[in-house]
């Protein structure tokens, strides 16, 4: 695992972008912050993209609202002080550890007085090699960990709570989840969805679902099926978010591309298209988002 002492620039660069991501950017109105983040071993990028931890402190009395946009990728939280209220229509967090299967819509989350949260991020198909059960199943929702993988919870929950740094808690996490690779499930259909989530990345979600499931030598309504089972959410979805993350990233790369420009380059005929997407996936149109946040694609950095 790679060290935060040892390559002290490369991290400070990363905390940098960390901050103006955009699940996490609107924290920087806190006091205190620590940010940190890090990536996994060798063994485990694969299925792994990163881990982070924030540590924050909100002014006395203060209240924050954090909206959280749609990243194509999904995460285990662990929240080891007072865990963030889901405000609107949506389930509330039930549990300081959970598994939240991936999204296809925004929702608000809000903070008060102090914020402690260690999260492991893993790749679009990294779910599918560590919890064997169909991952449509926690579409969209954000499930206690003990609920779903009891023995899991059950052997790192008191090991994180207790561990006094990131670099200790990342420790946990690595030989936890190489211990699982060691004796992993093999599903048969892994590699085909495994290079079919490969292929959507290359392309940046412009490839037509036809043409991923002749690749993966299966049916449309086969493809479908299984990618929905394996990955946690349906390929037209997913498709759209990568185009969302893809706009993210392009205009973090360049702010001066407009909403014409940005649509163009996402793939979409049209702005009209682009600004509905945008809007659906993110509760603001692109021009409102722009003006009030700093692009960053979770997925693409």
């Amino acid at each position: 695992m790679h060290r935060l002492g040892r390559k002290q620039n490369r991290f400070i660069r990363q905390i940098k972008a960390t901050e103006r991501a955009v699940s996490l950017q609107l924290f920087s109105i806190f006091q205190n912050m620590s940010v940190k983040i890090a990536k996994p071993s060798i063994q485990l990028q694969p299925f792994i993209k990163q881990y982070w931890c924030i540590e924050n402190v909100l002014p006395q009395g203060e209240k924050h609202v954090q909206r959280i946009i749609p990243s194509g990728l999904a995460e285990l939280s662990l929240y080891t002080g007072k865990r963030p209220q889901i405000i609107g229509g949506r389930k509330d967090l039930e549990d300081n550890f959970n598994l939240s299967g991936h999204q296809n819509e925004f929702y608000d989350l809000q903070v008060e007085k102090e914020l402690s949260i260690f999260s492991v991020v893993f790749q679009p198909q990294g779910l599918m090699k560590f919890f064997n059960f169909p991952l449509n199943e926690i579409y969209n929702q954000n499930i206690p960990l003990k609920l779903i993988n009891k023995k899991l919870e059950h052997d790192i929950l008191s090991q994180l709570t207790d561990a006094q740094s990131f670099e200790k808690k990342t420790q946990i996490v690595e030989s936890y989840f190489t211990d699982i690779l060691k004796n992993e499930y093999h599903h048969y259909d892994f590699q085909r969805i495994n290079q079919a989530i490969i292929n959507i990345g290359k392309t940046f979600g412009n490839i037509t679902i036809e043409k991923l499931a002749a690749e993966s030598c299966l049916s449309r309504k086969q493809f479908e099926r299984k990618f929905s089972e394996l990955i946690g959410i349906t390929p037209k979805q997913y498709l759209k978010i990568i185009r969302l993350q893809y706009a993210l990233y392009l205009r973090s790369r360049n702010n001066r591309l407009n909403i014409t420009d940005l649509a163009h380059e996402s793939g979409y005929y049209d702005q009209a298209h682009f600004i509905n997407d945008f809007k659906q996936l993110t509760g603001f149109t692109p021009k409102h988002y722009f003006d009030n946040t700093v692009a960053y694609s979770d997925f693409f950095e």
